[in-house]
């Protein structure tokens, strides 16, 4: 990045310098500038600023803007795929539970988007590196990345038509009574941003549960009681040590389904239980 000269003008004269910039430059967060002339990336007049001096207008700054972690992101990284399908249009993943899928605050690198990149390189002329759909970092199991920008567009329609079919397979607190349905529109919960919650005018969500199996104090469902091993949702309640043992919410993307993009047949795929999550089935028994 290139740097940016500009002369102090009169009317700022007597302020402090890190105070002069923020109203010089705009265009970059305070927090950024602070950052910027603590790393030596401003001077004053050709010598290194400080922020606390003062300025008496007509100073030459020279500021060198450096590359925040968002700006480099989207690299490609050598990080091991698990590819259960691929061709010219899609490619199929299960995602191992601790990958993160796209870069974003505390994780701007070693993400699945990076990985695309090294794998496919022309991902990087797709949007979000050809990602629809997403899975938490906990959460392990199938989707699906489009390779082309029509097999991206055909499948963002496919999912806001709901004819992208996804099952999981998890293991909650609880006994859950018998099978049914949630519909209830979902979206950040107001007390708590970190959280997704059923809110007024959040986003349309229908979810249908099936018990599998039963277990003393467990249930193996889909949704309607906190995930086993979740850090967000489990509140103060501390689990047992069967499923302290999993590290990660016991959640796991089984099957998927949907409608190649090309073809327009309908493809199925599925994934059996990562070891962790057997070895906690195991435990329960």
């Amino acid at each position: 990045m290139g740097s940016v000269t500009r002369r102090v003008p009169e009317t700022l004269a007597g302020l402090r310098l890190d105070r002069a910039l923020a109203r010089m430059f705009p265009e970059h967060s305070r927090n950024r500038l602070q950052k910027w002339l603590r790393e030596g990336h401003v001077s004053l007049d050709s010598r290194a600023a400080k922020p606390k001096q003062k300025i008496w207008g007509g100073e030459r700054v020279d500021i060198r803007p450096q590359a925040g972690p968002a700006q480099t992101a989207f690299r490609a990284e050598r990080i091991a795929l698990d590819i259960v399908y691929e061709d010219e249009s899609v490619l199929v993943i299960n995602k191992p539970a601790g990958l993160v899928v796209h870069p974003g605050s505390g994780n701007w690198q070693g993400t699945l988007l990076n990985a695309l990149l090294h794998h496919s390189p022309q991902l990087a002329t797709i949007p979000r590196a050809g990602i629809v759909h997403r899975l938490d970092k906990g959460t392990s199991g199938l989707l699906v990345v489009a390779k082309t920008l029509r097999a991206q567009t055909d499948l963002v329609r496919q999912l806001q038509a709901r004819t992208v079919k996804r099952e999981y397979l998890a293991v909650v607190r609880g006994v859950v009574g018998s099978d049914g349905e949630i519909a209830a529109p979902v979206g950040r919960d107001p007390r708590n941003r970190v959280c997704m919650a059923v809110v007024s005018g959040g986003k349309p969500a229908l979810t249908r549960y099936k018990v599998a199996r039963r277990f003393a104090d467990a249930t193996m469902q889909s949704l309607g009681h906190p995930l086993l091993g979740d850090p967000v949702y489990r509140g103060k309640r501390r689990e047992k040590s069967t499923a302290a043992q999993l590290h990660r919410q016991a959640l796991h993307a089984g099957r998927l389904e949907f409608s190649h993009p090309v073809s327009g047949a309908r493809r199925r795929f599925t994934t059996p239980l990562p070891e962790d999550f057997q070895a906690l089935l195991d435990s329960l028994e």
